[in-house]
């Protein structure tokens, strides 16, 4: 009784219906890019000897020049103050960040995976997103005895930890794992989320062997045909999947399990960003003025694709 109250009327309520309102208007956008990326990389074609016709892959040919003209390098960062004044507390808080930006940008490989990735997307499906985490490292120390000499207490001590290294990852958020309030234009999108597939270890250690027990290993990155057809994944290939939401109204991240139909964790504002969400506005391709629904370039000129 209680399981089901939380799912129409408990904390998890207004979040699962953002989600089904989105997953209905996103459905024929999701089904056409999953058809134009089948194009892309040439499924089901015949082999060139038992085809009466050469065929060229003109979709194939645009994305590659597109994408390599957008994006040929990991850009340089450039901090720079926005007045010229004579500070010297400024220029070197602007060479400490520009410095600190480069370093994340060279040091972990991501970062330049993850920008080509969403290039891709934009020029296939016609939507591309990017997603940033925070990762504290910490480390154990050993306990600082006081100047004066040894204290004798009974209280067992628990190890002490002090942080070791911060650092912030750069995620390509796959076209099927992001999703949004239903909006006119970004600028009125108050409710961002993304999918994410844990193991049952991971989930023991974001969210504590309680409640990671009881995630189901039900969901898969895989959404492929036999999926939806409803054979299931091997053991091996089963993950929990949980739904990250970040709230710009409330100032609030929430983790959700839609199987539950719960909320399972919740932090206010965990980043403290200027405008809150941890991802930028997503690399659109044409849209309008009263949809987020993007149109991919291949469908503007699908007719002459299929005339070459």
């Amino acid at each position: 009784m209680r399981k089901d109250e939380n799912k129409a009327d408990g904390p998890a309520g207004k979040w699962l219906e953002h989600i089904e309102l989105y997953e209905r208007e996103f459905e024929k956008w999701e089904s056409r890019t999953g058809k134009i990326i089948d194009i892309y990389l040439d499924k089901g074609r015949e082999s060139a000897s038992n085809s009466e016709t050469t065929k060229h892959n003109i979709l194939w040919s645009n994305v590659q020049t597109l994408t390599a003209a957008t994006y040929s390098k990991v850009p340089k960062p450039d901090v720079s103050r926005r007045f010229k004044d004579q500070d010297p507390v400024g220029r070197v808080a602007g060479t400490i960040l520009e410095r600190a930006l480069d370093y994340e940008v060279q040091k972990y490989a991501t970062y330049a995976a993850t920008l080509k990735s969403v290039v891709q997307d934009r020029f296939l499906g016609g939507r591309g997103t990017a997603w940033v985490r925070y990762e504290p490292h910490f480390k154990a120390v050993e306990k600082r005895q006081p100047q004066d000499g040894l204290s004798i207490t009974e209280d067992v001590d628990e190890p002490q930890e002090e942080l070791d290294y911060e650092c912030a990852p750069c995620d390509y958020i796959h076209w099927r794992d992001f999703g949004h309030v239903v909006a006119r234009t970004w600028e009125e999108v108050s409710v961002v989320w993304r999918k994410v597939y844990l193991t049952r270890d991971q989930c023991n250690e974001r969210f504590g062997e309680e409640v990671g027990r009881d995630l189901p290993l039900d969901a898969s990155p895989d959404d492929s045909e036999k999926r939806k057809a409803g054979n299931q994944s091997t053991n091996s290939q089963s993950r929990a999947l949980v739904y990250e939401i970040w709230d710009k109204t409330t100032k609030q991240a929430v983790w959700l399990s839609k199987s539950l139909g719960k909320v399972i964790d919740q932090k206010p504002d965990p980043l403290g960003l200027d405008d809150f969400f941890p991802c930028p506005r997503p690399l659109f391709a044409t849209i309008g003025n009263d949809s987020l629904i993007p149109v991919p370039d291949y469908t503007l000129y699908q007719d002459q694709a299929n005339s070459l």
